[in-house]
């Protein structure tokens, strides 16, 4: 690919799709709820989607319209036995959560996924609901899918993560939905808080002190009627794109701006960046219109707490940082070891490819910024992130980008091609093919 970008930078303004983490969780609440749930601007991407398809394979009724997902929920006890393999694709969300879900259940099912998720660790999970007496294993003994999970009536704990992730307590807080006591997890960090959020607006009593989450036995839960607002991850590339290509302006509309999962607008504007919040929602999730201005950038160093806030970001913050002066550190990330690819080594070897001065450390990069980057042929590692993120990247660099298996960007956000498109030389068609 190559972008013709005009003198004006990106203009114009886009709507992201919805967020994918509370999409997931919109579904499996709505199902586990009583009554019809209505969501609106549910993000339709294959991960989402896998969501459906394993609980509609439990007795899930979804409808599906141009504006609406419908789910009719069968209450807490009301899921029924598969009579297939629940097959989550490429969702490791999906995976971990249904696990605390199906944990508790009174049948036994399989879990599988494609080959990128039959590499990422499950002991993370397994770990924490055995604690809780669930018999849950991996089939292959190497801690990964396939899953084979006996529901069985399960017990409170408190659970004390060595990582914050936001699957990982969510998975244990589900598994609690139905235990025999109340149950608990304390992370490292503050992990985003959608499950303790929405799971409070179903009905289910959560509270939260500090970085502990607790969730007390409920009877049952309430079909709700949301609105998802935009996924920030999905914003972040569009975000990136107009802070680096100069005479850029873009609006952002209708972004999801919780704190515990917005840690990359704290970073860009460490960073210099020029973002701006306009109508600014507070109602459940909150949400802005962001307002992006091309910016002269400049490195710092990214570690500890935030990390859990902009996991998933840190491979177009790796980007952004090549465009910085100075240098930039990402430390305390190295998670990104164990998401759809290794994020670390494939960001470092392909914006090596592009003339990046970056160093590869054992939880992170080092990135000096400043030089100009050039076209590459890009390994996309079949990982949607990594393939946008080089999308982004090539925007303002030298000489055409070739990316391998671009189309893994429908994991997360099937129109980000279009978009970019929209957005690239004043929203002119410019004769090019993404």
């Amino acid at each position: 690919m190559k972008y013709e970008i005009s003198r004006h930078g990106l203009r114009g303004e886009i709507t992201v799709p919805g967020d994918k983490s509370i999409s997931h969780r919109s579904v499996m609440f709505g199902a586990l709820a009583n009554g019809v749930t209505e969501i609106e601007n549910f993000l339709r991407g294959a991960d989402c989607l896998s969501t459906i398809s394993c609980f509609t394979k439990m007795g899930i009724h979804t409808e599906v319209t141009p504006s609406t997902i419908y789910v009719h929920g069968n209450g807490l006890r009301g899921l029924t036995a598969p009579t297939h393999i629940l097959d989550c694709g490429n969702s490791g969300t999906t995976t971990r959560l249904i696990s605390g879900i199906l944990a508790a259940q009174n049948f036994s099912c399989s879990l599988v996924g494609d080959a990128s998720l039959k590499k990422r660790p499950m002991n993370r999970i397994i770990r924490p609901l055995s604690m809780m007496g669930a018999d849950i294993r991996s089939t292959l003994g190497n801690d990964c899918l396939p899953l084979r999970i006996n529901g069985r009536q399960l017990h409170g704990i408190h659970y004390q993560s060595p990582v914050a992730s936001a699957q990982v307590k969510s998975a244990v807080l589900l598994a609690g939905l139905t235990a025999d006591s109340p149950t608990s997890v304390t992370e490292p960090y503050l992990s985003r808080n959608h499950t303790e959020l929405m799971l409070g607006t179903f009905g289910a009593k959560v509270t939260s002190e500090g970085t502990t989450a607790t969730i007390y036995p409920a009877e049952e839960l309430y079909a709700q009627k949301i609105t998802v607002p935009g996924d920030i991850s999905s914003a972040a590339f569009f975000l990136a794109g107009a802070l680096i290509v100069p005479g850029s302006e873009i609006v952002l509309r209708n972004v999801g701006i919780n704190p515990t999962r917005a840690g990359i607008l704290t970073v860009c504007r460490e960073m210099g960046g020029d973002i701006t919040y306009e109508n600014v929602t507070q109602d459940g999730e909150p949400s802005a219109d962001l307002v992006v201005r091309a910016s002269d950038l400049h490195g710092i160093t990214i570690q500890g707490e935030i990390i859990p806030k902009l996991i998933d970001e840190l491979p177009v913050i790796a980007v952004m940082a090549c465009y910085a002066k100075g240098t930039t550190i990402i430390r305390d990330a190295a998670e990104l070891k164990v998401k759809e690819s290794n994020r670390i080594r494939i960001m470092v070897d392909n914006l090596k490819l592009m003339g990046a001065d970056v160093e590869e450390t054992d939880d992170g990069m080092i990135i000096r910024g400043g030089r100009p980057l050039h076209g590459a042929v890009i390994n996309s590692a079949n990982d949607h992130r990594i393939a946008m993120s080089f999308s982004v990247a090539s925007l303002n660099c030298e000489g055409e980008t070739t990316i391998t298996r671009k189309d893994c960007v429908s994991i997360s956000y099937p129109r980000f091609y279009i978009d970019m498109k929209s957005l690239v030389n004043a929203g002119q068609d410019y004769g090019k093919e993404f």
